[in-house]
Order: C-alpha cells, then sequence, then structure tokens
C-alpha cells in the first residue's frame, strides 16, 4: 500500500531503526519495549509530523482512503498552502490590478480583504454555498444591498478563475440577493430648462456646457466628462470620444452641431489638455487647474438651491430625467441605444452605421438647441 509511517528515532539499545508494527506504534524490531515519541507520515510528496501514532494512522489512512475515489489532491496538504484563500486572492488580485480601471480595483480589494477576514487562509475547496451566505449574511448587517451584490459578483468571478485555473473543479453555489435601489428623483424638461438658465447666469461658462452635455448626451456620465481632453473632441467628425469610460472600452459619442459651435467659440489651448478647467483663479482654485469630481455637483445644488428645487442630484436630475423625458419621442430600444447600454459588437455597428440616428435621439434631448449659438457672444464675454 502507498505511503507509510515513519520516525528517525532510533533504538537506544541497538541503534535499529524503528519499524511500524501495523498495530499501535513504531517500535525495535529486537526490543519491543523501546517505542517512538515522534512520527511522520510520508505518502508520494506529502508529509506531515504527529506526537502520536494513532494521529498518524489515521492521516494515513485518510490519504488512501481519497486515492481510492480519486479526490487526493496533494496540494491540499502542501504547507505552503497553494490552495489557500488568501494565497490566491493576493494572485488574482495582482491580475485584476493590470485588467481593470483603478476605482473598480479599489472596490474589489476591499470587498476581498473583508472575506478574506472571514476565511482567512481557508483551503478554497472548503469554501461552498453555506460559508459564501454566512459571510454574506455577516456582512449585509453593515452594507447596502447593492455592495453586497457587488461582493458576490467578485466572489462569483474570483471562483469562475479558480476554475479556469483548474484549482477547483466546480464553481460552488451562490445565494441569491436580492438588490434594493433607492430611486433617484428626476425632473422635468421644465425644470431642467430652469436650472441651466440658472448655472448660465451664476456658473463658470465651462460649467453650463458640462451640466448642459450631462443633460444632452444621456451615454456620458459625470466623471466620464471631467476626463476629456480637448484632443478627444473631434470638431470635424462631431464626436466626442470618452477614454475613461465605466467599460473600460473607447466610447465615441456623436455631438450636435450646436454643440460643434459652442467648442469653436471656446477654443483649446493645448491638445493634451483636460477641458474643463478653471478659466481663473477663484476660492482655492488655480487658473488651469481641472475640476474636481464634486465641481458640477456643486454649482447644480447651488441652482436648484436658487429655485427651490431639492433632493435632485446631478444624476438623476441630467441623464435620469433626461432619459425618462425621451419615451415621449421614441422606443426603449432607440433610448437604450443612446445610452450605450451594449455590447462592444453593437457598439461597433452604432458607430459605424448610425450615428444620424442618435444625433436625431440626442437632438431632441437638448434643452437650449439653436438659440444658445445666438447667445454665445454675449456669454463668453460674460463668463469667462
Amino acid at each position: 500500500m502507498k505511503g507509510g509511517i515513519y520516525t528517525h528515532q532510533k533504538c537506544s539499545i541497538c541503534s535499529q531503526v524503528l519499524k511500524d508494527d501495523g498495530r499501535r506504534t513504531l517500535s525495535c524490531p529486537d526490543h519491543p519495549d523501546q517505542i517512538a515519541s515522534k512520527f511522520r507520515v510520508f505518502f508520494g510528496k506529502v508529509n506531515r509530523r504527529f506526537d502520536s501514532y494513532a494521529e498518524a494512522s489515521r492521516f494515513l489512512t485518510g490519504l488512501r482512503f481519497k486515492t481510492d475515489e480519486n479526490s487526493f489532491d496533494a496540494r491540499d496538504y502542501s504547507q505552503s498552502r497553494p490552495l489557500g484563500f488568501s494565497n490566491l486572492v493576493k494572485k488574482w488580485l495582482v491580475i485584476k490590478y493590470e485588467s481593470v480601471k483603478p476605482g473598480s480595483y479599489k472596490n474589489l480589494r476591499n470587498y476581498m480583504t473583508k472575506a478574506v477576514k472571514s476565511w482567512g487562509n481557508r483551503n478554497v475547496k472548503e469554501i461552498g454555498y453555506a460559508e459564501i451566505e454566512d459571510f454574506l449574511i455577516v456582512s449585509g448587517r453593515t452594507l447596502s444591498t447593492k455592495t453586497i451584490s457587488n461582493m458576490k459578483s467578485a466572489l462569483h468571478d474570483f471562483f469562475h478563475w479558480l476554475e479556469y485555473r483548474e484549482v477547483i473543479s466546480k464553481v460552488p453555489r451562490f445565494p441569491e440577493i436580492k438588490v434594493k435601489l433607492s430611486f433617484r428623483k428626476v425632473i422635468g424638461k421644465e425644470s431642467q430648462f430652469l436650472i441651466l438658465d440658472e448655472l448660465q447666469r451664476i456658473a463658470p461658462y465651462k460649467v453650463w456646457i458640462g451640466v448642459k452635455w450631462l443633460c444632452t448626451y444621456v451615454s456620458i456620465r459625470p466623471g466620464e466628462l471631467l476626463q476629456i481632453r480637448e484632443q478627444d473632441i473631434d470638431l470635424e467628425n462631431r464626436y466626442i470620444y470618452i477614454h475613461h469610460s465605466k467599460t473600460g472600452e473607447t466610447k465615441p459619442v456623436p455631438i450636435l452641431d450646436e454643440d460643434v459651435q459652442l467648442v469653436r467659440q471656446v477654443g483649446f489651448t493645448f491638445p493634451r489638455s483636460l477641458f474643463f478647467v478653471h478659466a481663473k483663479t477663484d476660492r482655492g482654485c488655480k487658473l488651469g487647474q481641472p475640476y474636481g469630481l464634486r465641481y458640477f455637483y456643486k454649482w447644480w445644488k447651488t441652482a436648484c438651491e436658487n429655485l427651490g428645487i431639492e433632493d435632485v442630484d446631478l444624476y438623476g436630475g441630467t441623464r435620469h430625467s433626461s432619459v425618462i423625458a425621451l419615451r415621449e419621442f421614441f422606443t426603449p430600444e432607440q433610448i437604450k441605444q443612446s445610452t450605450m447600454h451594449s455590447t462592444n459588437k453593437a457598439f461597433e455597428r452604432y458607430y459605424r452605421i448610425e450615428s444620424d440616428d442618435v444625433r436625431k435621439i440626442y437632438s431632441q434631448s437638448s434643452l437650449v438647441g439653436k438659440k444658445v449659438v445666438k447667445k454665445i457672444t454675449t456669454l463668453r464675454n460674460t463668463k469667462r
């Protein structure tokens, strides 16, 4: 039979190697009273130390049983713990660091750190439905259902990665997580127009342009808009190229003629410069300094307060409100196309063939239209 129990100890009388008697201990063949006190199991590449013969025997029997049922895996017993959850998470995060956006990586690292605190370096083969459900339930006491769902997705991706690498033979089942999303308050086109008009009056000129674009181009998120550079605005072909999209792919967004004229009036400075930068030093902001992540939001809330409009955030008041308003003019499929919630292949078809259709949708989403162009010279002089 494969494997055995051994010891480095020898008979104190004749110095013979102590041998397994197959029943209770390792002893000297000529002096049975000379027995071992330290034991070691060798089973192929697996070896383990024990302080009692009974423990060593049980361990060896278990290895032989697993071999007979074809479930033996030497990695389960390696001292380096190659199947340890914590060890494998470290490898997975290294790969994710190179393949996802920094913000997404930060979330993944936070989710997996919580899981490591719960499971430590436990063998991943021992983590199943029950362990995952218990972990998510405990986490759910302090986190939102959306965050719990994201944690579940991260773990699911991790275990799929283990399956692809043949670390595990099958991905464990996962519990169902019902996400309770809070609804964003939306506003009508009339309220959007009033807010834009107020921003036109009180805010820096490019803030007004930025919020106008968020109302018009419903495929662009505020964070994406802040990352565009002057060279990303193609005035000749009428596109804005979003290189820092949520999916990580470049997103070409067709723009309207009215906005091409707005940008021409503003002008460019350096192609690689961010488009949304401060035009002057004011309130702790330096000339040429990029807008902060909450800069649009702060001006949006100020305009809403001036108008008595409450509880409407930037995202809900621009993108969400515009999408809802478009229902009057277009089918759900057309609107989905304009928001660019689609696969990469559909993305390519839209980019090559259907740009004019998307521009038609955006023209309805635009609040100000061509009359903005007539005002541009005056606005540029007063709001620079």
